[in-house]
């Protein structure tokens, strides 16, 4: 299972996009998207989202969360592991 958290809105095509990419790899994969409208930018936000919704996946869900104000850079991914759950985004500090 894969969730979404993203500033990306629904307005433009970038959430399709992302999940397209994610099926290309993985046809079989199961996405959930937990929100698309964190404020533009907060990175804080998306920290307090993810915070209160992880819990309620199970064990191996992996959370894509791409809050980033300079998406589509060069950034580099991070991956934290809490055991349980796989976090993974920009990292942006």
């Amino acid at each position: 299972m894969i969730t979404l958290t993203t500033d990306f809105g629904q307005k433009d095509p970038f959430v399709g996009q992302v999940k397209g990419a994610i099926k290309t790899v993985n046809p079989e994969a199961d996405i959930i998207d937990i929100t698309h409208d964190i404020t533009r930018h907060s990175i804080k936000e998306a920290a307090i989202v993810i915070g209160l919704s992880y819990k309620y996946f199970p064990p191996r869900t992996v959370h894509l969360v791409v809050v980033d104000p300079t998406v589509g850079s060069q950034r580099r991914p991070i991956l934290v592991s809490t055991g349980e759950h796989y976090f993974v985004g920009p990292d942006n500090g």
